[in-house]
């Protein structure tokens, strides 16, 4: 994305596909009403204000700024209202679609969509005109590249931390809706009063991302005429995007709502730079930019794009392009920015018709009100595409276009079953059609949601405590499916027995301190899926279970050491914490309960549990500090109460904030009586 900032890159490691992508899917759609609006009526007002005030700051404290910029030189540029809705480049589900190409040319169209195993299931058709052969390997997106960036550290920085010291850049990774290397674990789920000790809604929402050092997403209480919301954003969106006001709360997590659609594109033989469209060739827009390179010329690229978007990959040999037609590069698609309707909304029925407003992310987004009303919308600016379903890539000629985009998304109010719960899950009612996204039913006996369902039941009453254990559930389903596979034989092998014994009596915890839990992990990576076949006889299964079993006590001698009783799932599965620039100002890694397919799966930096009944009851986690500059005591305050499960109170009300107040900082307009 383009950032705020007057920033050389090294052209050394640096330039590269990162920067090129960026440009290539930066928003070029209109800035006026179409975009302020979405977000807020009063959109342009707020982000007007609230880039004066990043200006102010900067102006304010030139001579001394965060410390990324002390170490490296950078001077940040002023922001404008423009800078607030930046958005993020993604490609989407651009990847899956041209993989599923791929894999109906190699196996078939049967075969390639048994692979996917599509939640709905859709019987593949391949778009009229699409030729799957020609989509071969080097058909990709290119990725979001970038990786390896390290910025100079300037003296006298670079002379104090070490001679040979650079900065090292961990640059954002991208969500898990957006092809990120982050598994998806995020929950979130509101019952009813009839299923609460309170009487009242309650809303749990454990949202999880990349876990990164300063944290993702920042507390905030925001208190004035017309606003009273508090909850956590994340830097530099405006506002709340979870959290409760003082009649409602909400919670999110990713829906996986497929918003982009892969074209491909016939280019012209004889005019490279122009496509096949009904009557004749149309010329593709071409747009250049210069990007500036630390030490060398500016390097010029030349961005090309259809009718459906732009063009991220050429085939001149065949003469076809492919390009993205994104809802992303749609006015009012800012990521979060949503938040600001839903937090000035009244009740469940009026935050309905808000959360259609909340055009990106994907979101399932939860609400419960204080006068006991429940509901969901599953959210996000979708396209509506008839007679197609957009699993596969589609010709651009004309056959294959969105009609606008839906306003028929699934919601839900005041179910008889007391709550509504999601965990990026197949929400799609039974006969919705056609299907907004496609989850695999491949992992569903094994999906958290299936967890939480057998937590969360009708009939009985939850307190805070229930939720806060529920948030750190980490019973792993897969585990307790394949542990059967060690009962009703034994090994002559001692060691390997013994072992056996282990996982025959496990709970299927991955609690910190478990040994099972190592063992269980440990063996499953060396394993093979016809051991884990439960329809195997033992007799077959058992010889392969000894060699994998071996094989695992082998893999945690040399990890953790010979003394069994000091293997732990904790030592194996734990989170770091690295300052994004320089290793001294690294926070130390910690161990972690839950895992893959649990509840408590990584990822998870802020919980809220938030009581309708009651605000200042209200709680919530976060790692690991408020404040992101190493010097302040606040910078890392949080990480113990993160690493053992500990929350805090979200008081809300005028008398708790004043009463448990440790800091007061006042800010008057400059002329104004200060005293």
């Amino acid at each position: 994305m383009d950032l705020p900032v007057s920033i050389e890159i090294n052209i050394r490691t640096t330039f590269r596909t990162r920067d090129r992508t960026a440009r290539l899917l930066k928003y070029r759609g209109p800035m006026d009403h179409r975009e302020w609006t979405s977000y807020h009526p009063d959109g342009k007002r707020i982000f007007t204000a609230f880039a004066a005030g990043v200006n102010a700051f900067i102006a304010e404290r030139a001579g001394n700024l965060p410390v990324e910029f002390k170490l490296t030189g950078i001077k940040p540029d002023p922001w404008t209202a423009e800078t607030v809705v930046v958005r993020a480049a993604t490609f989407g589900d651009a990847s899956n679609e041209l993989q599923l190409a791929r894999n109906v040319a190699r196996f078939g169209v049967e075969e390639a969509n048994r692979l996917r195993a599509p939640d709905p299931w859709d019987d593949l058709k391949v778009p009229v005109g699409l030729d799957v052969s020609t989509i071969d390997d080097s058909v990709t997106t290119g990725g979001r590249g970038g990786g390896g960036i390290r910025p100079e550290i300037i003296e006298p920085f670079r002379s104090w931390l070490g001679r040979g010291m650079t900065a090292r850049l961990n640059l954002p990774r991208a969500p898990a809706d957006t092809g990120g290397i982050v598994e998806p674990g995020s929950n979130n789920w509101v019952i009813s009063g009839k299923l609460s000790a309170t009487g009242k809604p309650v809303v749990a929402n454990d949202p999880h991302r990349e876990v990164t050092n300063p944290s993702l997403r920042y507390i905030v209480h925001l208190n004035a005429p017309g606003w009273n919301v508090i909850g956590a954003g994340e830097p530099p969106f405006v506002g709340v995007a979870i959290g409760h006001n003082d009649r409602l709360a909400w919670g999110l997590t990713i829906v996986g709502t497929d918003q982009e659609d892969v074209y491909v594109e016939e280019l012209n033989p004889a005019n490279p730079n122009e496509v096949k469209w009904p009557g004749g060739w149309e010329p593709l827009r071409i747009v250049r930019e210069e990007i500036a390179v630390k030490g060398a010329a500016p390097q010029v690229v030349e961005l090309k794009f259809s009718r459906h978007g732009p063009i991220f990959y050429e085939d001149r040999a065949r003469n076809r392009a492919y390009a993205l037609r994104s809802a992303l590069l749609e006015p009012g698609t800012a990521e979060y920015l949503g938040g600001l309707r839903l937090a000035q909304g009244r009740d469940c029925r009026q935050f309905l018709d808000a959360a259609m407003y909340w055009k990106a992310p994907t979101e399932n987004l939860i609400c419960g009100d204080v006068d006991g009303n429940i509901s969901w919308q599953a959210s996000a600016l979708t396209p509506n595409r008839k007679g197609w379903v957009g699993r596969l890539p589609v010709p651009g000629t004309g056959n294959y276009e969105w009609e606008g985009f839906r306003n028929d998304l699934p919601r839900e109010i005041n179910p008889t079953r007391g709550f509504i719960a999601t965990a990026n899950n197949q929400i799609q009612p039974r006969g919705y059609s056609p299907p907004i996204m496609f989850k695999s039913s491949s992992t569903v006996p094994f999906d958290r949601i299936t967890r939480i369902l057998q937590m969360i039941q009708p009939g009985k009453m939850y307190t805070l405590e229930d939720h806060r254990r529920m948030q750190l559930d980490a019973v792993s389903l897969r585990a307790q499916a394949e542990l059967p596979l060690f009962r009703g034989w034994a090994s002559a092998l001692p060691e390997v027995e013994h072992a056996r014994r282990m996982l025959a009596e496990w709970d299927a915890v991955l609690s910190r301190e478990s040994a099972g839990a190592a063992l269980y992990s440990t063996w499953r990576a060396a394993s093979t899926s016809q051991e884990r076949d439960a329809g195997r006889p033992i007799a077959e299964r058992q010889p392969l279970h000894e060699t994998s079993l071996a094989r695992a006590i082998e893999q945690l001698k040399t990890s953790q050491g010979a003394d069994w009783a000091t293997w732990r799932w904790g030592r194996m599965h734990t989170r770091t914490f690295p300052h994004p620039f320089v290793a001294p100002f690294d926070l130390p890694a910690i161990e972690r309960r839950g895992g893959s397919g649990t509840v408590a799966a990584d990822g998870a930096t802020y919980r809220e549990i938030l009581d309708v009944s009651d605000w200042d009851r209200s709680l919530v986690t976060n790692v690991p500090g408020q404040s992101g500059q190493p010097e302040s005591p606040l910078y890392g305050n949080l990480f113990p109460l993160f690493a053992d499960g500990v929350y805090f109170p979200l008081v809300f009300s005028r008398a708790r904030v004043e009463r448990e107040a440790a800091h007061t900082l006042v800010l008057r307009p400059i002329g104004r009586d200060r005293k």
